[in-house]
């Protein structure tokens, strides 16, 4: 679809992600940005970016859909996550109790694609999580930090494997190896904590892969990394990451490059 760069909304949830996406979007020109920000996730300073803000609590639904009209939104895109704890503190209203009750399954997948479905009822159309940002994934081969040995580049390949299965199955998209053996899984506990458990188990010297979902909405759920995920893996004892080519945003990617070299982490792309 072609974009109308008179108005764009975000749906922000936490992290470096909605910055990332605002600056972009003021490069290419879009007028004005308004946001639908979440209470105790989105960053307070987000606000002196765009041009209106909203807060509101994770389940208003019909709220956020109201703001947007008001705005005269019709376009909007999801950026940034919420934090998994936050989710368990759900408090839907009318419209997403309504909505929850007409799925079989609770996946990111139908969750978000159902919540597109009901804005599209207003005419509101979300827009793909990558827009103004394709520039942030990259190609296949290394990406930043140390250059690596043949045996890591094996050992990323067979995490990939494992990851593609782990994600088809709605687990999670993101493992943790070292000598093709599994140390982690993502659950539902979200990509830091399983970095965390992995590296824990292999004392130094793991990696970490992410990939995309087989048939990947890009609209959202799309897999990101930055400079807090070096950070994180670092500390872990994982010293690789492999993403996927062409379906990863590398967020902060000067920084993100700073840390690979002081923290000796090397990032690849497969």
């Amino acid at each position: 679809m072609s974009l109308d760069l008179t108005s764009i909304a975000l749906i922000a949830g936490n992290g470096i992600y909605p910055e990332t996406f605002v600056k972009a979007a003021r490069r290419a020109g879009v007028q004005r940005l308004v946001v639908a920000a979440f209470v105790n996730e989105t960053k307070p300073e987000l606000a002196a970016m765009v041009d209106a803000i909203e807060w509101f609590r994770v389940g208003q639904l019909s709220k956020m859909i109201s703001f947007f009209v008001r705005q005269g939104i019709k376009q909007t895109v999801m950026v940034g996550q919420i934090a998994p704890k936050n989710l368990f503190d759900l408090r839907p209203d009318l419209r997403l109790l309504m909505m929850l009750a007409r799925l079989k399954q609770r996946n990111a997948e139908t969750l978000f694609g159902a919540i597109s479905d009901e804005m599209a009822k207003d005419g509101i159309t979300l827009l793909p999580a990558t827009t103004f940002l394709e520039d942030l994934m990259p190609a296949r081969g290394h990406v930043a930090g140390p250059t690596i040995k043949k045996r890591r580049w094996e050992d990323a390949d067979y995490g990939f494997h494992i990851a593609k299965e782990s994600s088809r199955l709605d687990i999670g998209q993101t493992v943790v190896v070292k000598n093709g053996t599994v140390l982690a899984v993502e659950a539902f506990e979200g990509t830091n904590e399983a970095v965390k458990r992995g590296g824990a188990m292999g004392k130094g010297g793991a990696t970490m892969v992410k990939v995309s979902k087989p048939n990947q909405d890009m609209r959202f759920d799309v897999p990101v990394i930055g400079p807090d995920t070096i950070r994180t893996a670092a500390e872990a004892g994982v010293d690789l990451i492999a993403v996927e080519a062409g379906k990863t945003l590398l967020l902060s990617l000067e920084e993100l490059r700073q840390e690979c070299h002081q923290r000796k982490v090397a990032v690849i792309a497969l």
